[in-house]
């Protein structure tokens, strides 16, 4: 029988992180060590991935941020090369529509040109500028009263099924030995500045060399067991679904200036909104405040549709952002004061379309050292100490 008392890489957490990072070690012929991953919700009801939107794009406003989406959008227009098992590909109903951003003021369309400039200084050539008058041609269901500009993505730009996504991870990463374990991590063992031991819910112990973080909302419980504070904390997002009286056409997925969002859903719509500041807390509660549709989205949605006006709410939820209150951009690699200790944390809403080149920068800096594809090292968890914060414009 295998041993499971110990393995070399001992991921934390299940979801997209720790699934992507352990397929890319396990595909990997130079890495030749045994891999763990042990999720405390195997059913994944309460994940931050199966809770998720599950959106990709290439309109940021970093280079890197930027360069993480190129290679999102081509693991998963090619998914079936990576992670078909048995010849069955997976199954992740990409909708390629695209994001539409809105400027309300001429401060803000300075800042989508500008992004815009940085996205072709990075090989974008499928994203395009909007004068009010092209919004109006292109989407005659919109209201552009007070509109100064849009940004538009035509290709590698939409939506795929999330829970499909990390299904895939999993099993791939299983068929190549990869062994999953349904239980909790409750601390970690240190001999000097090395982990050499995860102590495990059920009274079990794993000894390892590595330890991964990949644990989302909690990881910040996990880096405490260690000493370290990060500051990823977990963030309330409510997604609600509704029907709509008129349905519109082409239409993507569209975000204006105070973070409100919504795009379609096969027959029905979703949308959402990132909180102000002041109704924000660190949460871990799973409860819809529904009124904050009736309150705060509707009145935006009909001001953005007047299509809209009558519409009625099939379901919502809530899922959590790991919501990095640094620089809101993820956290990667080794921490100085732990030698093994790798992070992955802290991507504030991106994780699902960053996980393909996220955990592969992980898995690369495990077995070599070094990153070997993509640099992610300006993403760092050293910047942390040395106060170096990365602006992102586009967090949504």
């Amino acid at each position: 029988m295998p041993d499971d008392s110990r393995f070399e890489v001992v991921i934390v957490g299940g979801g997209i992180m720790g699934s992507s990072t352990a397929y890319w070690l396990a595909s990997n012929p130079n890495f030749q060590g045994s891999v763990a991953v042990v999720e405390k919700d195997p059913t994944y009801t309460y994940s931050t991935t199966a809770r998720s939107n599950s959106s990709i794009r290439m309109q940021f406003s970093t280079g890197l941020n930027i360069e993480l989406s190129k290679f999102g959008i081509h693991f998963i227009k090619n998914a079936a090369s990576y992670l078909a098992t048995n010849d069955e590909p997976p199954h992740l109903s990409f909708v390629e529509s695209g994001y539409l951003f809105l400027a309300t003021t001429e401060a803000e369309r300075r800042v989508l040109w500008a992004n815009y400039a940085v996205q072709r200084a990075h090989g974008i050539e499928d994203v395009i500028t909007l004068e009010p008058d092209d919004l109006a041609r292109r989407f005659p269901w919109l209201n552009v009263g007070g509109v100064t500009g849009a940004t538009l993505g035509l290709r590698n730009e939409g939506w795929f099924d999330p829970y499909g996504l990390l299904q895939a991870f999993k099993r791939k990463a299983r068929s190549l030995g990869v062994t999953y374990l349904a239980d909790e991590v409750v601390g970690l063992r240190l001999d000097g500045r090395r982990i050499t031991q995860v102590q495990l819910k059920d009274r079990r112990a794993i000894d390892c060399a590595v330890v991964v973080n990949a644990a989302g909302a909690w990881s910040r419980n996990i880096a405490a067991m260690v000493g370290i504070d990060i500051p990823v904390y977990p963030r309330r997002r409510f997604v609600f679904v509704f029907r709509a009286e008129k349905q519109i056409e082409n239409c993507p997925l569209v975000i204006d200036p105070l973070g409100f969002y919504f795009r379609p859903e096969g027959e029905f719509y979703l949308c959402g909104m990132k909180p102000p500041a002041d109704l924000d807390p660190n949460s871990h509660d799973f409860e819809v405040d529904y009124s904050w549709f009736e309150e705060r989205l509707w009145p935006l949605l009909w001001r953005w549709v007047p299509d809209f006006a009558a519409v009625k709410v099939q379901r919502a939820w809530t899922g959590h952002y790991e919501y990095n209150t640094f620089d809101r951009n993820a956290l990667l690699g080794l921490h100085p004061a732990i030698e093994n200790l790798y992070f992955c944390n802290g991507f504030s809403g991106h994780g699902m379309q960053q996980s393909p080149a996220a955990g592969r920068g992980i898995s690369e800096l495990i077995t070599y050292g070094a990153y070997r594809s993509l640099d992610l090292s300006p993403f760092s968890i050293e910047r942390l100490v040395h106060n170096r914060p990365i602006v992102e414009q586009y967090v949504v």
